[in-house]
């Protein structure tokens, strides 16, 4: 069983010395090597909670190190040591991934803290998995989202037709084709469409296909969507938009299984199961005379609701993770990491895009956040902008169910690290509203500037706090 200790790596036997008696001091576990080569021999035994590396050493250097950790282990935060006059290493250390660099000498009570905070972000990671983990289809463990998986489960040897409702972006063809994934006809093609999106005058064919001539630029015939999904599924989005010419003959169809191509004289036989989704009301349509009530009650055999995010808020921090490793490996990055105050601020928001917004936010952040960390600051203006002002309540409600849950998990030390949080987002906030000015952040927070500074430095807030 790996111990998950701090590994430190070191040829030199004092700074390994000063190293262990800090750590043991602090009641930190570590294990110690003198030479990469050392320590990556027993990777092949032993995983690393954080690994703190000298750069200079005989043999495989610290960056040589840092490069095969962050491809066997790509979650472990490696920090590297390096003297003040070795900055090109220092730069190529954070180039290849380094969780941050500590120059040498150094203070032990800084090493220690810095190490405190490596630990903190390996905890946040989980524990380390291993890189190439297969990808979920579906995420969700909101129990309206499991109440769907189970759905998903009971028709898995059904071929009958289903209607998913569900607003825009709450993830309605990822249901469709988690139904045909794990349906009989999961060998046959899954053809999507979205009715909504293809002019009026084209669907008709775009559907059913059309016959040499049927129309001008008709110079072929050409299958529609019905024969491409033969023996299997046919997911119609946005069925409530559908024209009500094409709703009778969609009603033909679902009614006898057969087909006329446009311009056609020959039936043509089909097998293909239907599932529509709308994020429309239909029974509402149906009263206002726009949508056909037979072709309703052949969509609506069985129903599926795909409930909107802001009713799983639950899910969004398992969500925001997953769409921020999925961003990386499409562009080849490291992953960010949403702290614990962004996550909670997230997890509170309405996002009326639902997931899809949600991931279209990880793929933002990815790209444009500035740190590894990504921070409340760091989110997009409109994000920030887009919440309602929290009452009291609001925010005592939120620090209610996350203290439940620390405590549920067995966490200790809840007290100082939510205090540390608390004290961090303030802070932040108030130098993001001033600018950066400091006496005037330390006024509107009731603080000294002393005491400001101190823990702007305590945070390792220095970058991004002006001095006054």
């Amino acid at each position: 069983m790996p111990n998950k200790t701090v590994w430190i790596v070191d040829d030199d036997r004092s700074i390994r010395w000063v190293f262990e008696k800090a750590l043991q001091r602090e009641g930190i576990a570590c294990r110690l090597f003198e030479s990469a080569n050392e320590a990556l021999e027993t990777l092949d035994e032993d995983t690393p909670r954080v690994v703190v590396s000298d750069i200079r050493m005989p043999g495989q250097s610290g960056i040589d190190l840092l490069q095969q950790v962050k491809t066997r282990l790509p979650q472990v935060p490696v920090i590297i040591m390096t003297a003040y006059s070795d900055l090109e290493s220092a730069v190529s250390a954070f180039q290849g991934g380094a969780f941050e660099y500590l120059p040498k000498p150094f203070d032990v009570d800084t090493a220690v803290e810095l190490i405190r905070k490596a630990l903190e972000e390996s905890r946040r990671n989980g524990e380390v998995s291993e890189p190439d983990e297969p990808v979920p289809e579906m995420l969700g463990q909101a129990p309206a989202m499991q109440e769907v998986f189970r759905a998903i489960g009971r028709l898995s040897q059904s071929h009958a037709t289903v209607l998913i409702t569900g607003e825009s972006g709450s993830g309605k063809e990822l249901v469709a084709r988690a139904l045909h994934r794990h349906s009989p006809r999961s060998g046959k093609p899954f053809i999507a469409i979205n009715t909504a999106a293809i002019p009026r005058d084209l669907l008709e064919s775009e559907l059913f296909g059309h016959e040499r001539g049927a129309f001008t630029g008709a110079q072929a015939a050409r299958q529609g969507r019905f024969e491409q999904a033969e023996g299997g599924t046919l997911f119609l989005d946005e069925i409530g938009d559908m024209p009500a010419e094409l709703q009778t003959r969609l009603l033909r169809v679902l009614s006898d299984g057969h087909f006329y191509r446009v311009g056609g004289m020959q039936p043509i036989r089909s097998n293909v199961r239907v599932i529509a989704a709308t994020h429309q009301d239909l029974d509402q349509r149906v009263r206002e005379g726009l949508f056909r009530e037979d072709l309703y009650h052949r969509l609506n055999v069985i129903r599926l609701r795909l409930p909107a995010l802001r009713e799983r808020a639950q899910d969004i921090p398992l969500l925001a993770r997953h769409f921020l490793q999925h961003s990386a490996r499409e562009l080849k990055v490291e992953a960010k990491r949403l702290s614990e105050t962004a996550l909670r601020f997230l997890s509170s928001q309405p996002f009326p895009g639902n997931v899809r917004q949600l991931e279209n936010l990880c793929h933002w952040l990815t790209v444009m956040a500035p740190g590894q960390t990504v921070e409340i600051a760091d989110l997009p203006p409109d994000v920030r902008s887009a919440s309602s002002t929290p009452t009291d309540g609001d925010w005592l409600t939120l620090l209610d169910q996350h203290a439940d849950e620390a405590l549920l998990r067995g966490e200790r030390g809840i007290i100082e690290r939510l205090t540390r949080d608390f004290e961090r987002t303030l802070i932040l906030r108030a130098l993001q509203h001033t600018g950066g000015r400091r006496i005037e952040a330390a006024q509107l927070l009731g603080l000294g500037r002393n005491t400001l500074t101190r823990k702007i430095q305590d945070m390792g807030l220095d970058d991004g706090a002006a001095e006054d």
